[in-house]
């Protein structure tokens, strides 16, 4: 495992920004949003997964769960994947206590590139979210990443066990949201297999770690904007 340790701080390097760490922010939560960008997904779904999660994090009930938080506030990343040579931090790092930084992350997610391409390597995504949250300038007092992707298929890169294994062992949950169909007729393409409990049982892990399933364009950003109030607010249930 020490080799994976050296992979970790690796990748927080490579993905760090150049020049001085700035002071320590406090905040509730420390979330990694990693998006599937692999080439079973077009660019009109890459901007409708973006929009979903842009619409979200501006929602009433989003912002209010990030109010009623000890601190406030929470800090949140965007992350597109790939295959194991592929992962783009679209958003970086962003501090989001109200409506005005809320619509500020919203603005850089819907106007960035797509850039991560290729087969899905899940573990090599995990393994990225983890090193954006070991290697900040932030503290949270908790620390999730949340997984989207329409298959729990993997080729290349760091395996997912191990993957989720660290990330589990550095005290980071992992949440899934698992995509049935982004279109109203699924576009013909709805896995095979189970894949909501293909990432129950392989992908998340952690405290209270658990999968939200989109089946369609309603059910997306109705799935979204759930997943991100259990993450923030660690309610029960969110109807």
């Amino acid at each position: 495992m020490r080799w994976f340790g050296m992979m970790i701080v690796a990748l927080g390097l490579a993905l760090a920004p150049a020049g001085a760490r700035a002071e320590t922010v406090e905040v509730d939560l420390e979330l990694v949003l990693l998006a599937a960008s692999s080439g079973s997904i077009d660019d009109a779904e890459i901007r409708f997964q973006r929009q979903g999660y842009a619409q979200a994090i501006q929602h009433p009930q989003v912002l209010a769960a990030i109010g009623s938080g000890l601190l406030g506030r929470i800090a949140v990343t965007y992350v597109e994947w790939g295959d194991e040579t592929s992962q783009d931090v679209v958003v970086p790092w962003t501090v989001i206590d109200g409506a005005a930084a809320a619509r500020g992350f919203a603005d850089r997610l819907m106007t960035a590139p797509r850039r991560a391409f290729g087969f899905n390597a899940i573990g090599t995504a995990l393994a990225v979210g983890q090193a954006l949250i070991e290697d900040n300038d932030i503290h949270g007092l908790r620390r999730v990443i949340d997984f989207s992707a329409d298959s729990a298929n993997s080729w290349g890169g760091v395996p997912i066990d191990m993957a989720r294994e660290s990330a589990i062992a550095a005290r980071i949950t992992i949440n899934g949201l698992a995509i049935l169909c982004r279109d109203v007729d699924c576009g013909g393409r709805p896995v095979d297999y189970d894949l909501e409990r293909a990432f129950a049982e392989t992908i998340i892990g952690g405290p209270r770690a658990f999968v939200v399933t989109a089946d369609g364009p309603t059910s997306f950003a109705e799935a979204v904007r759930r997943k991100l109030i259990l993450e923030i607010a660690w309610a029960e249930d969110v109807k």
